[in-house]
């Protein structure tokens, strides 16, 4: 596409960093599958016709349903809803009806065709690799061990990648961004021509973007420090910025637009350099959103100075922490190397990432887009969301209220779900601010995808790539428990919610009645039984004594 990398009209680029360009980190954070048939050799030459064939067949909205992008990708009904669950859990706008839709109404309203082949173009992307932590010796104190389930398949794949002997650890927010833009930056000719419509007469070699069009450029980029609030990205830009709202804005040179965009993303990329040359040679600021990850024996918890950036808990030991919505900034949380501890993280939000932790029970509050639980082990996490992801754990419990099937992906072992099975004073109202339905819950209806991640630039034995994920296997009933959160943890003020709000299968709320009968009779047996004061004093001493010794072991 020769035509839109030709110079064009120079931009001057904002020097404020409050009006830098940034990528969105939603769909690459929590919108990559590992679906062989929808990542591309060549996405451009794959999805231009596809495009145009899809236009064809829609409605007149260009729109499309499971259906038809089953058929056009040649890919499963399960697949192809999955494609729309996930392209609607990460778009840019709130107001696209494919996010309003309720469950059984995704069908019938479908995606628009320029955000779907954007979605499919970036299934290209290959994710930052690990670090190596500058600690290393640190960190193999708290580290998931080797596992006795490491076999073949283990020794290649990431997760045991992550716990090698190298301990590497996330790659920083400002390496992530740096790597986002840099592939925005080598793929923005090929992006642009997804989205560029030819002048009419004039054939394809003059392109051109409506204002319409150039909206859904929003889906990837994004200005200052807006995050997740709706805003047009026309507004940011110079050639659309004054257009009158009542008459149909003139639509600009595709050429023009990419010029505009790469200027900005080298000015975004310079400073992003500059940053890091200046944190290379001073000392570290820990407020920076964009630090690297933390000693992970130093407790920390710190959170994002703007909007944008999620808020980190990080590097968390033996020791419980509770964080509610006056406590993060943003709607976005990153739970990273937190082992032996109980973390509660009572808030409505947005997104939430578990990464490396080990040995914790982790309490995230109501997720209204999606969950991400990456090379975890040992850890009960119990989330109310709409989607969940788990990928690269073992040895894991997860007690879901969920809207969509959890999706398994990577190289897990020793998987189990359960109902969802807590509840905090403020609970329902977090869920209602979500739009996280307490009717729907497919916690027992996990989609297994492929062991091998294509996206994170590793490489791979043959025929590996075949493999499927191992999927998660239900909790026995017998061993399903509710699980207390402090009432004092409950919420800044007080909440309506008094139970849990996720009905319970009956296999489970038969198990939970037998307990609650059981404990009642035990109350009444030791009110009975027939003890002198001092002897019932004993008692309930030796009674506490064992309740620390219990609470102390599973802390």
């Amino acid at each position: 596409m020769s035509d839109l990398v030709e110079a064009s009209t120079t931009t001057s680029i904002p020097k404020d960093p409050t009006s830098l360009i940034h990528p969105r980190r939603e769909p690459f954070e929590h919108g990559l599958l590992p679906i062989p048939k929808l990542i591309f050799t060549d996405p451009t030459q794959t999805l231009i016709p596809l495009k145009q064939k899809l236009i064809e067949q829609s409605s007149p909205g260009h729109r499309v349903g499971s259906s038809a992008i089953s058929e056009a990708f040649q890919i499963s009904i399960d697949h192809a809803r999955l494609v729309l669950d996930t392209l609607g859990s990460i778009l840019h706008s709130d107001s696209d009806p494919l996010v309003k839709a309720n469950p059984d109404e995704i069908d019938a309203v479908g995606a628009d065709i320029h955000d779907l082949v954007l979605f499919l173009y970036i299934q290209s992307y290959k994710r930052l690799l690990p670090r190596t932590h500058k600690d290393s010796a640190a960190v193999a104190d708290v580290w998931p061990s080797t596992s006795a389930f490491d076999g073949y398949l283990s020794a290649l794949s990431p997760l045991q990648l992550v716990r090698s002997n190298s301990r590497r650890f996330v790659p920083s927010q400002a390496d992530e961004e740096a790597h986002q833009l840099s592939y925005l930056q080598k793929h923005l000719a090929n992006i642009l021509s997804l989205l560029a419509e030819p002048v009419e007469g004039e054939g394809e070699e003059s392109l051109v973007l409506t204002m319409d069009r150039f909206e859904h450029l929003g889906f990837l980029i994004q200005f200052g420090d807006k995050g997740s609030e709706e805003s047009n990205l026309s507004q940011s830009a110079p050639f659309f910025a004054n257009s009158d709202p009542d008459m149909p804005a003139v639509p600009v040179p595709a050429a023009q637009v990419h010029d505009w965009i790469l200027q900005n993303i080298a000015s975004t990329l310079e400073h992003i350099s500059e940053r890091n040359n200046m944190k290379d040679n001073g000392p570290s600021n820990a407020s920076d959103p964009d630090v690297a990850m933390t000693d992970a024996c130093a407790s920390s918890v710190k959170a994002s100075t703007n909007t944008r950036g999620p808020s980190f808990i990080e590097g968390i030991s033996k020791t419980s922490i509770v964080k509610q919505a006056s406590d993060l900034k943003g709607s976005s949380v990153k739970v990273l190397n937190c082992h032996d501890s109980v973390i509660y993280v009572l808030a409505p939000l947005r997104y939430a990432t578990i990464y490396g932790c080990s040995d914790a029970t982790i309490v995230i509050g109501a997720v209204g887009k999606a969950v991400r639980v990456e090379h975890c082990e040992r850890v009960h996490v119990i989330t109310a969301s709409k989607r969940v992801c788990i990928a690269n754990c073992r040895e894991c419990v997860f007690f879901l209220g969920v809207n969509q099937r959890p999706l398994m992906v990577g190289d897990n072992h020793k998987l189990q779900v359960a109902p969802y099975n807590t509840f905090y004073s403020q609970l329902e109202e977090h869920m209602s601010q979500v739009g996280i339905e307490a009717t729907i819950n497919r916690w027992d209806e996990p989609l297994a995808l492929g062991v091998v991640d294509p996206h994170d630039s590793l490489s791979h034995p043959a025929g590996v790539s075949d493999a499927q994920a191992e999927s998660a296997t239900r909790i026995d009933p017998d061993q399903f428990t509710n699980f207390l959160i402090p009432r004092w943890f409950g919420g800044e003020s007080p909440g309506s919610t008094k139970d849990n709000p996720f009905p319970l299968p009956d296999p489970y709320l038969s198990s939970q009645s037998r307990n609650l009968k059981n404990l009642a009779e035990i109350k009444q047996q030791l009110r009975e039984a027939p003890l002198e004061e001092n002897r019932k004093r004993e008692l309930s001493c030796a009674l506490h004594v064992y309740f620390k010794d219990w609470l102390y072991g599973n802390d």
